[in-house]
């Protein structure tokens, strides 16, 4: 049976095909992604570093069946390719705090053809502290601040540092199996919060925070020097500020069990308020239905809001990943500008 073309798409059809366009073309660099949700993610970070040489393409693993996933984006033949580069676009997990201490922390952190994320993952980045308000306006249209949403986070960072860094040092030392990262996320997620008294929610976080690093501590009563030596190698050689602890837990738990839990109380608040202001303020009832009408056809989903956000790109973290990919397509650059070789030679 013949094979379909599609079942072709791989390093050696890219080859070919960049022999077909003109040698003055653009360097295309085809990004290999995750997933669906990583796509618009890394389709506005890359393309800030196209230019009049370079282009990017994001483009899911494979085009020949739906494997999707870290790995399957790693295992794809990365680097130059003739005419064309191939990169992976990959979400930093763990594995760049194991620095080297797995297979795959090793080929993550070595690779100039892997980009990863250096905080968690997208979600991370999209659940970004100083953009919080910001992504609430978009949302409610009501400008209005109840408390301080970067200072709830980077005190929720401040809280469960600790216990963050007994978490790596499970992974680090083999020990994932008795304290998984299951384990750290039950502990350091939440139901629900109050937005009129969020420091119950921290308060609460707090105690199941001290009583799980008592457990550890019980449980590993000679982990005490690695444990703080990591600390410091997690601060100093990686630059991780307790305050933004956040960005390095699991992405998903992250926004559905801290920053949604925290802002979809908020955004009810703040869209009754808005209602209430429209429906005093109106004249007669016709304007009354024709501006309520108006303004919630105006509000948009609070978690569409933080997943369009592109504040991330002023963190710490980001500018480690700016720094690679500055690297890479300056990488790319340099062999477009070399002479092309003579085929026949």
């Amino acid at each position: 049976m013949a094979k379909r073309l599609q079942d072709n798409l791989n390093s050696t059809y890219f080859e070919l095909a960049s022999r077909l366009r003109p040698r003055n073309a653009r360097k295309k660099i085809v990004a290999y992604v995750e997933s669906y949700d990583d796509v618009f993610f890394w389709r506005s970070v890359l393309q800030d570093f196209e230019d009049e040489q370079v282009q990017f393409e994001v483009m899911l693993p494979s085009r020949r069946n739906l494997s999707k996933g870290k790995k399957a984006a790693m295992m794809n033949h990365l680097g130059p390719s003739l005419g064309d580069f191939m990169i992976a676009c990959v979400d930093a997990d763990y594995d760049y705090l194991m620095q080297g201490s797995t297979e795959v922390s090793r080929t993550l952190i070595s690779s100039p053809y892997i980009i990863h994320t250096y905080v968690y993952a997208i979600e991370n980045y999209q659940c970004y502290a100083p953009a919080l308000h910001t992504a609430c306006v978009m949302s409610t249209l009501n400008d209005r601040t109840l408390f301080s949403l970067q200072g709830f986070m980077e005190e929720y960072s401040l809280i469960i540092w600790p216990l963050f860094a007994w978490s790596v040092w499970a992974h680090r030392y083999g020990h994932a199996n008795t304290y998984c990262q299951a384990d750290f996320t039950r502990t350091v997620t939440f139901h629900e919060i109050n937005p009129w008294h969020p420091e119950n929610a921290l308060e609460a976080l707090r105690e199941r925070v001290n009583k799980q690093i008592g457990w550890l501590q019980h449980k590993f009563p000679k982990a005490k020097k690695t444990y703080l030596e990591l600390r410091t190698n997690l601060k100093e050689q990686l630059g991780i500020a307790p305050s933004d602890t956040y960005l390095y837990i699991q992405g998903h738990a992250l926004m559905e069990g801290v920053v949604l839990p925290l802002l979809n109380p908020l955004c009810t608040i703040l869209r009754r308020e808005r209602e209430k202001e429209i429906t005093q303020l109106a004249v007669h009832g016709t304007q009354k239905q024709n501006e309520l009408s108006s303004y919630q056809h105006s509000q948009s989903p609070i978690d569409l809001m933080l997943r369009k956000s592109i504040a991330f790109k002023q963190s710490a973290p980001y500018q480690k990943l700016r720094a690679d990919l500055l690297r890479l397509t300056a990488r790319v650059r340099s062999k477009a500008a070399a002479p092309a070789s003579n085929p026949a030679q």
